[in-house]
């Protein structure tokens, strides 16, 4: 039912506005879907969502904003555009911790529905015969791993375009090693993609290689040729004929190019002195001994340096978040007494690990 005082024609002409074609350096582009945003938009962030939409040719774009400049708010310039098209076969996946802020975000920010998919949820979908539990009539929001577990339901869905949030976490895609990253850059080769991160660059340029290739393979070639052109950036020339590159493809904001309009609050650290009570010092003291023992059947001898580093952050958190690691251990310890394959054992105490440390992927990539 139409408000009191529109007709036909007023209908008509306001669907229009919401799906009508404009330049992708135009305004008008994304005015008609956030009317009804509840968020106060900045320059740069608009500019960041149209520079996404700048090429019709372009497999995707890397948006790399410093930490607080808004990248989700960026990217959800982008969803209503979208929806408002009618192309509303999105995929965002995240680190599993961000699911839920996604969610809420999403619906309090923009009014989007969206769907996260976790295995109870994906479970439950095929029990109910559902065919493709990803096609939904909502975003689906789920994590990189659960995304590449799945690929093969991920492949047959066309993605309208596929939103990666801490993109830095899959920046290691051109190793074999990393296997979920690859995965997931197989199944979505030719779906278009918007990642966000604020640390592009950490340790190595081939990571900058890394990110990029996972939109388009083709950018930089191949691992050889990259490093042999920009592993060093010895001259000028190159610097700037690697930016002239990059340019099409990834865009940066810095906090002091937008001091101009967003106040920030100055941070002072305080330094807090924390000592320890005698019972979590006699804790710290006897799982410090443990892992140093030279025989220790608890982990895997590959991933022993790992694990234990591991166990020490878990450790310095609190005696909670230690606490259910060394239950973990404990039980797997116990059926590594009654099983004949020890190998197995080994495994399953590792995975079991990996269940209290849900980053344990990222941290063995750090």
């Amino acid at each position: 039912m139409m408000p009191a005082g529109q007709t036909t024609c007023h209908a008509k002409y306001f669907a229009h506005e919401l799906i009508k074609r404009c330049a992708a350096s135009n305004l008008e582009k994304l005015a008609g879907t956030l009317v009804d945003a509840q968020v106060d938009l900045n320059p740069h962030q608009v500019s960041a969502a149209l520079f996404a939409f700048k090429s019709p040719l372009s497999k995707g774009a890397l948006l790399a904003d410093e930490v607080g400049l808004g990248k989700t708010i960026e990217a959800g310039i982008l969803l209503p555009q979208k929806w408002a098209e009618r192309k509303r076969k999105v995929l965002i996946s995240v680190p599993s911790s961000l699911r839920k802020q996604w969610n809420r975000e999403l619906l309090e920010k923009f009014f989007l529905p969206s769907e996260m998919l976790e295995a109870r949820s994906f479970n439950q979908a095929i029990k109910q015969e559902k065919a493709n539990p990803f096609n939904q009539d909502a975003l689906v929001i789920c994590s990189y791993q659960f995304a590449a577990n799945k690929s093969e339901f991920l492949t047959q869905i066309l993605w309208d375009l596929v939103v990666i949030d801490e993109a830095h976490r899959l920046r290691n895609v051109y190793k074999k090693q990393n296997k979920t990253a690859r995965i997931l850059r197989e199944a979505l080769t030719s779906t278009p993609k918007v990642l966000l991160t604020a640390t592009p660059l950490q340790n190595s340029l081939m990571e900058l290689y890394g990110l990029v290739s996972f939109i388009d393979e083709y950018t930089f070639g191949d691992q050889k040729s990259f490093r042999e052109r920009y592993a060093r950036l010895t001259t000028s020339d190159t610097f700037m004929e690697l930016k002239k590159r990059l340019a099409p493809i990834c865009q940066c904001t810095l906090r002091r190019q937008v001091l101009e309009y967003v106040k920030y609050t100055n941070r002072v650290p305080i330094t807090q002195e924390f000592t320890p009570t005698k019972d979590e010092q006699v804790l710290y003291d006897m799982v410090s001994e443990y892992l140093r023992r030279d025989n220790l059947q608890a982990l895997p001898p590959s991933q022993r340096t790992l694990m234990t580093l591991v166990m020490r952050k878990l450790l310095a958190s609190s005696t909670y978040a230690i606490a259910g690691a060394l239950d973990s251990l404990s039980r797997k310890l116990r059926s590594k007494l009654k099983a004949d394959d020890r190998l197995k054992a080994a495994l399953q105490a590792r995975e079991e690990i990996a269940d209290d440390f849900a980053l344990l992927e990222e941290f063995e990539d750090e």
